[in-house]
């Protein structure tokens, strides 16, 4: 067993468990987008950054694919967190603005609009398709090619694989082939209608350090009496 401490808590975790992993396991939730269990982590998306460390020395990684270790201190919703998870969701918005979940994880996150030039790529690269395509449906049919901002996904030489089994898994996990929102205006980037959130404790003292993590909010929760 790992000895380490999460939000202030002293834990003990399986040896091999990822600090994404753990969190979870303990009840801390910690939003991902290119993260599905069954399939490796590939920490595309950055939206599970959580921070380690203390002090000067601490920094954000992303808890997917940072192993769990003796002594880490982790810190999974911190206002250095918070503050990077919901710049990556706007660059997110700007890529793929109609995305449900897309939309759904930025009104969670108390994003209400994006700042970005909207570019309508759709793809956000998250890996998704790719490893379910090699990892669960065995075919390797489509692939990553390039590299920069001319990465994209698709088949050897654009033509059509002879491993493609037209299985379909690549659309189910993709978060911009699913359910789609229809604003596609700036201002109107997140309509929030969905997942409306608006914790009454967040940005407030004493809680800059330690953001409200309990799902589902206590004090939220109290509110609705």
């Amino acid at each position: 067993m790992i000895r380490l401490t999460i939000n202030g808590l002293e834990v003990s975790v399986e040896d091999g468990m990822t600090v994404l992993e753990a969190a979870e396991f303990l009840g801390f939730p910690i939003p991902t987008l290119c993260h599905m269990d069954g399939l490796s982590p590939y920490g595309a998306c950055r939206l599970c950054v959580v921070e380690i460390g203390e002090g000067a020395r601490a920094k954000l990684v992303s808890s997917c694919s940072y192993p769990a270790e003796e002594g880490l201190i982790v810190r999974t919703a911190s206002t250095r967190v918070l503050r990077a998870r919901r710049m990556i969701i706007e660059l997110l918005l700007a890529s793929c603005p109609q995305s449900k979940i897309i939309q759904d994880l930025a009104a969670s996150l108390g994003v209400t609009r994006q700042r970005f030039r909207q570019e309508h790529e759709d793809c956000i690269l998250c890996g998704l398709c790719v490893r379910m395509c090699e990892e669960q449906m065995m075919a390797k049919a489509i692939g990553f090619r390039h590299r920069g901002d001319q990465r994209s996904i698709g088949t050897p030489f654009d033509i059509q694989s002879d491993e493609c089994r037209t299985c379909g898994a690549c659309m189910y996990v993709c978060p911009a082939c699913q359910l789609r929102c229809t604003y596609t205006e700036p201002e109107k980037a997140v309509c929030g209608g969905c997942e409306n959130l608006a914790p009454p404790c967040v940005d407030k003292d004493p809680f800059d350090d330690m953001m409200c993590y309990m799902n589902p909010c206590v004090a939220c929760e109290l509110q609705k009496d």
